[in-house]
C-alpha cells in the first residue's frame, strides 16, 4: 500500500481505499500510475495527463474486447522500460478518450484538474457577484444622497416662498421623502390659504377698519403693500369730500409719503387762502389791540411799531407815512382831554387773500368804543367807530379807515 494523491481533487489517500474519503471519487482498481513520470490518473484515461505516456491498461482491454477474449482482471501492469509513443497509437487513443488539458495552474510535478472540475468552480462567479452587489450599494448610496440634497434644496426654497403653488409642487414631486418636511410644507400651505381667504374677505368688505384688522392679524403678508394703499385711497376719498383742514391734515400726517399728497397740500393750501383759521383771527386781534393801546397810553413808538413805513391810505391820506400816524395822536388828544381809552367790540369780520406762497393779507372790519375823560363835562365822552384795517403778511397796518357811528 502506497500514498498518492486522488487524481479528483489532489486529497491524500492510501491506493487501496475504496473511495476517496474528500471527494468520494472511486480509488480502488480504478487509476493507473504512469511508468514514465508516476503520475496517477484514471484508467479511462488513454495517456497520462502530464506527460501523455500511453495507457498500456487502456489498449490492453481495448485489444482484449476486440477479440472478445476475457482476461482477467488486474490493477497494476508492470510495463517494460518506457518507450516514446508513435503518432499512430496516440492517434489510435484519442478518438476512444476525450482529451484532457492540463491544468494551466498546476505547479510542476502535480496533476492538473479536470475540465469538469473547472466547470464546477463557481468561485470568480460568486466574486463577481459580491462585487455587483457593493457596486449597485455604493450608486445606490450616491443616488439617494444626491435626492436628499436636492430635496433640501426645494424645502428651503418652498419655506421662503409665499406662492401656493410653489408650496403645492414641493407635496407633488417629494411626498414620502421627509415626514417633518411634508408637515411643514403642508402646515405654511394652510397657512398661506388661511392667510389670502382673509385677503379677500377684507376686499370683498372694502372698509377700512377690515383692512386694518388684516394687517393686524398678518403684518408680513405678501399683500400688505396693495392694502396700505388701498387704506391710503379711502382715506383721502374721506379728506377730498369733506375738504376741511381738520381732515385734509389728518391725511397728511397718517401718510406722510401716500399716493395723494401732493393733491392734499393744495387741498389744503386753496383751503387756507379761502378760509378764516383761528390763528388768522387771533393775529388781526393782537394787531389791532396793540395799536389801539398805543393810543391809549399815547405812545407814538408804539403806535409807529404797528403799521407799515408807507400806507396805502390812513384816515383818507394817501400814501401816509408813521409821521402822519403821529401827526393823528396829537390831534386826537386834545386840550381839554385829560385821558382816553378805546374798547374793540369782538365783532370781526375778516377776508383773507393771498398775496404770496402760503402769504395771506387780511382785511378787517369791525367796531370799537372810544370813552373819553374831559375837563368839560358837557362835552362828548363816548362815541362808537366803524373800522376798516388792512393787515400784510408781516403783521403790519397797511390802510385803516374809521366811520363814526352817529346815534
Amino acid at each position: 500500500m502506497s500514498m498518492i494523491k486522488c487524481p479528483e481533487c489532489g486529497h491524500q489517500i492510501s491506493d487501496k481505499a475504496p473511495v476517496c474519503p474528500n471527494c468520494g471519487v472511486e480509488i480502488a482498481g480504478k487509476i493507473t500510475k504512469c511508468p514514465q513520470c508516476g503520475e496517477v490518473y484514471f484508467n479511462d484515461q488513454g495517456t497520462c495527463p502530464n506527460c501523455h505516456h500511453l495507457n498500456h491498461n487502456t489498449c490492453s482491454t481495448n485489444k482484449d474486447a476486440g477479440n472478445q477474449e476475457p482476461s482477467a482482471p488486474y490493477h497494476h501492469i508492470v510495463s517494460p522500460p518506457p518507450v516514446p509513443p508513435t503518432r499512430a497509437a496516440v492517434s489510435e487513443a484519442r478518438p476512444k478518450d476525450k482529451p484532457v488539458t492540463p491544468d494551466k495552474g498546476a505547479k510542476d510535478g502535480e496533476p492538473g484538474l479536470p475540465d469538469q472540475k473547472q466547470e464546477k468552480n463557481h468561485t470568480p462567479l460568486i466574486i463577481s457577484f459580491i462585487f455587483a452587489l457593493i457596486v449597485a450599494g455604493v450608486c445606490f448610496y450616491f443616488y439617494k444622497n444626491a435626492e436628499s440634497s436636492k430635496e433640501q434644496e426645494a424645502y428651503e426654497y418652498a419655506m421662503k416662498s409665499d406662492d401656493p403653488m410653489v408650496l403645492q409642487t414641493y407635496l407633488d414631486n417629494y411626498r414620502g421623502i421627509d415626514q417633518a418636511h411634508i408637515d411643514s410644507i403642508t402646515a405654511r400651505l394652510a397657512s398661506l390659504k388661511r392667510i389670502d381667504n382673509d385677503w379677500n374677505n377684507a376686499l370683498v368688505s372694502g372698509s377700512k377698519q377690515a383692512l386694518l384688522d388684516y394687517l393686524s392679524n398678518h403684518p408680513d403678508s405678501e399683500h400688505k403693500s396693495e392694502a396700505e394703499h388701498k387704506i391710503d385711497s379711502i382715506d383721502w376719498a374721506e379728506a377730498q369730500r369733506a375738504n376741511t383742514m381738520d381732515l385734509l391734515q389728518a391725511y397728511l400726517s397718517e401718510h406722510p409719503n401716500g399716493e395723494y399728497v401732493d393733491q392734499a397740500n393744495d387741498a389744503l393750501k386753496k383751503l387756507k387762502a379761502n378760509t378764516i383759521q383761528p390763528e388768522d383771527k387771533a393775529l388781526v386781534a393782537s394787531v389791532m389791540r396793540h395799536f389801539f393801546q398805543a393810543i391809549n397810553t399815547r405812545s407814538q413808538s408804539g403806535l409807529e411799531n404797528c403799521v407799515a413805513t408807507l400806507m396805502t391810505n390812513f384816515l383818507g391820506k394817501q400814501d401816509a407815512t408813521k409821521a402822519d400816524v403821529a401827526t393823528f395822536l396829537d390831534k386826537i388828544y386834545k386840550d381839554d382831554i385829560t385821558n382816553m381809552n378805546w374798547r374793540i367790540n369782538n365783532d370781526y369780520k375778516i377776508d383773507k387773500k393771498e398775496v404770496g406762497d402760503e402769504q395771506y393779507e387780511y382785511t378787517a372790519n369791525f367796531s370799537a368804543v372810544q370813552q373819553i375823560e374831559r375837563t368839560d363835562p358837557n362835552k362828548e365822552k363816548e362815541a362808537r367807530y366803524k373800522i376798516k384795517a388792512t393787515i400784510n403778511p408781516d403783521g403790519l397796518i397797511t390802510s385803516m379807515s374809521m366811520t363814526k357811528i352817529l346815534e
